[in-house]
């Protein structure tokens, strides 16, 4: 049967995604079908989902209409060649006919092609399967795990506003997601939304750990540091107050607040935060290059 979507790559951003998809409805698990090196994958994926696993990315290719790549970016042009080269592929690998193997091409301008590998652009993968392959590049982030991710998607030319619109049905089955029409852009989101869960975790940790070392036991520390984090987010986004506003009404004049700020700013904590997302959306740059 033909499938609405598969996965090569079954880890933990493509088991949020299909989990996501089944819990919201957007697909069956019959829709969905995923491939992966690792037989444990494989099988936790069967037992914990109830989708069809194989071990071929050549049989994903051909049972699916859409093929979210879901490999690390160090092995993803292994992956595209395997695929652009699967008309030539093993006839042991294809459907049997009359009793006898028979290879069965597969054409890749009938396939949409999601890839969420950081830093792999749309150019290099076009250089792979071809001009005319349709192709959609999607930054992710790690909150996609628990339903609150956020990510940003650009489509290639060959690709049409139905394939952007696909794709973003799959994202926001867990969290949500945004089309962008500049893919350069997409340096910036793997700075911000791509790597920025580790900063919050750093920040939360800083916290923590700066209240315990002021007498809080550890346990109490992390709770109060979380649910700070959490209300201020719950407060920012429902407010139409600006973040300036925000804060000064937490800060009142000689108050402790207002001593907590000054210190950030002797520090220059907002240039340290610009130079750590500049880092990180250079070396995306450089990932992109390579």
């Amino acid at each position: 049967m033909t499938r609405k979507l598969g996965f090569i790559g079954g880890g933990n951003m493509a088991e949020a995604l299909m989990r996501g998809l089944l819990e919201r409805r957007v697909f069956t698990a019959a829709d969905l079908v995923a491939s992966d090196v690792d037989a444990r994958r494989r099988q936790k994926l069967r037992r914990s989902l109830k989708i069809e696993t194989t071990e071929s990315n050549l049989a994903v290719l051909r049972d699916s209409r859409a093929v979210l790549l879901a490999v690390k970016p160090q092995n993803i042009d292994a992956v595209l060649r395997e695929l652009a080269d699967a008309g030539q592929a093993n006839a042991g690998d294809m459907r049997q006919a009359s009793g006898k193997a028979k290879a069965r091409p597969v054409n890749r301008a009938d396939r949409l092609f999601i890839s969420i590998a950081a830093g792999i652009t749309l150019g290099r993968i076009a250089a792979i399967l071809g001009a005319h392959a349709r192709v959609i590049r999607v930054m992710p982030n790690a909150p996609a795990m628990v339903g609150q991710g956020m990510a940003a998607i650009v489509r290639s030319p060959s690709a049409a506003k139905a394939d952007e619109r696909f794709a973003l049905r799959i994202f926001q089955a867990v969290g949500d997601a945004v089309a962008l029409g500049d893919e350069a852009l997409l340096d910036a989101v793997t700075a911000l939304s791509g790597s920025g869960p580790a900063y919050v975790y750093l920040f939360v940790k800083a916290l923590a750990d700066a209240a315990i070392a002021e007498g809080l036991p550890p346990g109490l520390a992390q709770r109060m540091a979380l649910k700070t984090i959490r209300g201020a987010e719950e407060n920012m986004r429902l407010s139409t107050t600006d973040a300036a506003e925000l804060i000064r009404v937490v800060a009142s004049p000689g108050g402790t607040t207002e001593a907590a700020l000054r210190k950030f700013a002797e520090a220059r904590f907002s240039d340290i935060v610009a130079n750590a997302l500049h880092a990180a959306a250079e070396r995306s740059r450089e990932l992109g290059r390579s």
